[in-house]
């Protein structure tokens, strides 16, 4: 007895935050990077609810729970790249002799 094959459904596709046109003194680095956390922390949530979809036995299927989850993982090490990357940055701009 073979069970039925069912299709399989293509990710969902993630919205990136555009970057304003225009910033506005003191908000412009801080407003993008709050929308980066915003966008990480939605996906964190996006995969926590797929895998208690998954769990609970709601019909959500493993590979879309798996796919959600590591999206949200690659979202955050991309977040804590960037973050060190501008960490570093602003060391080194500190240790410029004026």
């Amino acid at each position: 007895m073979t069970a039925p094959i069912t299709a399989i459904t293509p990710p969902v596709p993630v919205e990136i935050p555009a970057a304003p046109a225009s910033t506005t003194a003191g908000g412009g680095f801080a407003g993008v990077f709050a929308q980066a956390v915003n966008a990480v922390e939605g996906l964190n949530r996006n995969a926590s609810a797929s895998v208690e979809s998954f769990l609970n036995g709601d019909g959500q299927e493993l590979h879309n729970a798996v796919m959600a989850t590591n999206q949200a993982e690659l979202a955050l090490d991309l977040l804590l790249q960037v973050r060190n990357k501008v960490i570093s940055a602003y060391q080194e701009v500190m240790k410029m002799q004026i």
